[in-house]
């Protein structure tokens, strides 16, 4: 008989281990991936007293495959809509935090004396907070309802995404020389460029093919096209320097804003799981306890520093965003922990080679001490709001709290000059990407092929001029987008003072625009610099004159939105979207939230009149969805079920206090599920049985016992149904069914 192959007893020994450690942590209500953790630590060499992993190679290669994968799944929980309808709010606080952090991290470093890139490395795993164990806190103390935790959602989902941008210029840097500004600038240009291209390309292409093949999806071919494509993404973004990771998130992202990601998150997600344990336990096996040791003093500093610098620059971020300072401190307080992001960036430093061994356990060790004390930390915040309010001069804690107060929203602040700027800037930065790729892909490709097939300067004219016309509608869009926007018309009428900047405006997208053509014709020909200079001002004037580059452009365009908002058009249809006053209420404290019904509520069946829960909780039931149908502001007659979701509005403590109603009146847990076994069995009607001469109706078979007949035997084969009216005669042979208990007490009658 064969052997077992060493990867199949790798992965027996660390999910056994796993499972059977994170049963225990779950019952100690702690995070899983703490679990996960010391699973990893008990299989490890340093552990000797049970068994070892035996090929570490094939782990880490399972690994680096779970990070590909939840950072995958973090891309599908991501949408760039619903970054830009955040505001400037979550963007202050996530800039002010991770800024503040990343420079604590390096001044950590450089104290202990570390190397420039320990310290670097040390201060982005500093800079970010754990969305995975912050979600689950919040969850495990009832506060995910309330309005901060939603604040604080916001900053992890941008966190998140500049950990992404944050891994690929580590990865730069670490390949250069020397960390220097020019390189990380060059770095970032490249991510922007990279980012941006294969969004607009997979935003045309990957909702077109999906709405296309929808018809011959199930749920198993979804699974298969969603992980070749995340794949695919990852090995073209390690063919073009990036890591695998950061293509994975890539393609989650675009898959996010199709019609199918609801069905792709859940079809995923088990896949995700596994992977992501083994990550988890990949990490757990790389914390060595004589490194703990050594390191004991900088793993209760960096604690610290974490602990105090999360409490004093969250607070102080989310302050700036315009939050009063008690809920500045519950969000700042909620985020002082390093999570699953500081193992992927200890990770990447350990694979480039330019960390030492010992900073993975000491950030481990960080870790799992923050991770403790964050339930802690998030309890904490408001007795520590108490106690500066009664100590600091009440003049301060008024003007601190005014500033929030005048912080208009951002559509109120957002003015014809932000909304105008924003988009000619979003737009000629996609269109721009596309030229710039188009013509890339022309002298890469194309030239060299002409050059083969005719005279070099034949093959030259060809290439510029098919060129030119493949980036002429990109071209055209970059100069006359907006020009007849109503921001741009009422900028222009509104005062003669903004006629200059609005023409500089246009002057700015033609200079960008001529630019291009000027590379690619003085590229391909040898004319003068006059000439070519006439030849491009020329070639725009065509370009904008055109019609059919007009309606190439705008055709492009529509083809773009209409893929962009795919998702929300069938979520409008579905009645999935949140409401649109949600944004609109009045009261700073009064805000919609959204609660699931468990599958065993007792609210089941009853009206809203019957629960009473305007009277009981002071809140208001805005919708109920059930499925796909959404029914909007309900009335006292309208009955809830397992599975609904209630769109409810109120205050954070009328909506704790219904979340904690909910949760609690529910069936209890049937602890002796054995005892509930059916059974088929013969009853035969004695000349003594309490049932005879009795109908099936007066027996109290159903009722009594909780026992159903299912037929009479008549001598055949079959059995004959028993009416309600039918009377029992002696001899007569019942099939009854119940649970065990309930026909054996039938029995004993």
């Amino acid at each position: 008989m064969p052997n077992t192959p060493s990867l199949v007893q790798d992965l027996a020994l660390i999910l056994i281990v796993a499972g059977i450690v994170t049963l225990v942590f779950k019952r100690l209500r702690q995070p899983l991936v703490l679990g996960y953790i010391v699973a990893g630590f008990l299989v490890s060499p340093h552990f000797p007293w049970t068994m070892s992993v035996i090929g570490m190679e094939n782990i880490h290669s399972w690994a680096d495959i779970g990070v590909m994968f939840l950072l995958f799944s973090l891309g599908l929980d991501f949408s760039f809509k619903k970054i830009i309808k955040m505001g400037s709010a979550p963007i202050i606080a996530t800039l002010t935090i991770i800024f503040s952090m990343l420079m604590t991290g390096v001044g950590m470093g450089h104290l202990f004396g570390w190397s420039d890139m320990n310290c670097i490395f040390l201060g982005g795993m500093l800079a970010m907070s754990s969305t995975t164990i912050i979600y689950k806190a919040f969850d495990d103390l009832g506060l995910r309802q309330q309005q901060f935790a939603g604040m604080v959602m916001s900053v992890l989902i941008l966190e998140d995404i500049l950990a992404i941008v944050m891994m690929v210029m580590l990865s730069a840097i670490a390949g250069g020389s020397s960390p220097d500004g020019g390189q990380m600038l060059q770095s970032l240009l490249n991510i922007g460029f990279f980012l941006t291209l294969w969004l607009v390309v997979g935003l045309f292409a990957i909702p077109t093919f999906l709405r296309k093949v929808r018809k011959l999806m199930n749920a198993e071919t979804l699974l298969i096209v969603s992980l070749g494509l995340c794949c695919l993404m990852a090995v073209i973004c390690t063919r073009v320097g990036f890591s695998s990771a950061f293509g994975a998130f890539i393609m989650g992202s675009i898959l996010a804003e199709t019609v199918e990601a609801d069905k792709i998150v859940k079809i995923v997600e088990p896949v995700k799981n596994l992977f992501g344990a083994i990550f988890f336990v990949s990490v757990g096996m790389l914390v060595d306890p004589k490194i703990l040791i050594d390191y004991f003093l900088p793993i209760i500093v960096i604690t610290l520093a974490i602990l105090i610098g999360q409490g004093l620059f969250g607070t102080l971020g989310y302050l700036l965003s315009g939050q009063s300072l008690k809920q500045a401190m519950r969000c700042g307080f909620s985020m002082a922990q390093i999570g699953e992001f500081a193992f992927i960036i200890a990770s990447l430093g350990l694979s480039l080679g330019v960390i030492g061994d010992f900073l993975y356990p000491v950030v481990v060790a960080v870790s799992v001490i923050t991770t403790f004390l964050t339930p802690y930390m998030i309890r904490g915040a408001v007795p520590a709001y108490s106690f500066l309010e009664r100590h600091l001069p009440m003049v301060w804690v008024r003007r601190i709290n005014r500033i929030a107060e005048r912080m208009p929203s951002s559509k109120e602040t957002q003015g014809n000059w932000r909304i105008l700027i924003r988009a000619m800037l979003m737009n000629t930065a996609i269109y721009g990407v596309l030229s710039i790729a188009v013509v890339a892909l022309m002298f890469t490709f194309f030239l060299p092929f002409a050059r083969e097939i005719m005279p070099r300067g034949w093959a030259d004219m060809v290439c510029a001029a098919v060129t030119l016309l493949l980036v002429a509608p990109f071209l055209r869009a970059i100069v006359m987008k907006k020009l007849r926007s109503k921001e741009f018309k009422a900028l222009w009428i509104e005062s003669y003072h903004n006629r200059l900047p609005l023409i500089f405006t246009l002057i700015a997208r033609t200079v960008f625009v001529l630019s291009i053509i000027f590379y690619v014709v003085s590229r391909l020909t040898d004319f003068s610099l006059a000439v070519v200079l006439c030849a491009c001002i020329i070639i725009v004037l065509a370009i904008l004159a055109s019609r059919r580059m007009k309606s190439s452009s705008i055709r492009i365009e529509r083809m773009f939105v209409q893929n962009l908002r795919s998702r929300d058009i069938a979520a409008q249809v579905s009645g999935k979207r949140r409401p649109l006053f949600e944004g609109h209420l009045l009261d700073r404290d009064l805000h919609i939230s959204e609660i699931d019904l468990p599958d065993d509520t007792l609210w089941a069946g009853k009206t809203l009149k019957e629960l009473g829960i305007s009277q009981r909780f002071g809140i208001s039931v805005s919708s109920i969805l059930r499925g796909s149908r959404r029914i909007n502001i309900p009335t006292a007659r309208d009955a809830v079920f397992p599975g609904d979701k209630l769109y409810v509005i109120g205050t954070d403590q009328q909506l704790a206090n219904l979340h904690a109603a909910i949760l609690d009146e529910t069936y209890d847990e049937d602890f002796e599920i054995e005892k509930h076994e059916m059974k088929l069995e013969r009853i035969i009607i004695g000349g003594q049985s309490r049932f005879l001469g009795k109908s099936l109706m007066e027996s109290g078979i159903r009722e009594e016992y909780s026992c159903m007949v299912v037929g009479l035997e008549s001598g055949g084969e079959s059995l004959k149904k028993v009416t309600p009216s039918y009377k029992f005669v002696k001899g007569d042979i019942l099939w009854v069914v119940g649970e065990v208990r309930d026909v054996e007490r039938l029995q004993d009658k």
